[in-house]
């Protein structure tokens, strides 16, 4: 049976308080799906790495792991270094890594930003 696990994935920054929304988006989701692992990760300048991210979420017990990538554009950091560091996890921890597309090819993300400049133009 197939124990699925969610690994919110930013980007980092050398200002802790960078992390402060992305650690709010983990404490909904977790919220949200109590049975569910989730685990929040970072590319660069913060911990934990994706490698441990991972690592943390194969170890609570998962084989599936679908993993968010918190970029509004998919850049260089989503097309290539996340497809590489997703297919060195499967390799080593022998879970399946299924990864989303980024926030900004969500149309409700792109409607939920709209509405909010406008909101906040008014």
């Amino acid at each position: 049976m197939s124990k699925p696990a969610l690994l919110l994935f930013a980007h980092g920054s050398s200002d802790p308080a960078w992390a402060q929304p992305f650690e709010r988006i983990r404490d909904a989701v977790a919220q949200s799906r109590p049975g569910m692992p989730v685990a929040l990760a970072y590319l660069e300048r913060m911990s934990p790495s994706f490698a441990e991210g991972i690592a943390h979420l194969v170890a609570s017990g998962a084989t599936e792991v679908t993993v968010a990538p918190l970029f509004l554009a998919p850049g260089g950091h989503v097309k290539s270094d996340l497809p590489a560091l997703a297919d060195t996890a499967r390799k080593k921890h022998g879970v399946n890594i299924r990864i989303l597309s980024s926030l900004g090819e969500s149309a409700a993300m792109i409607e939920a930003i709209a509405t909010w400049a406008l909101d906040q133009s008014t």
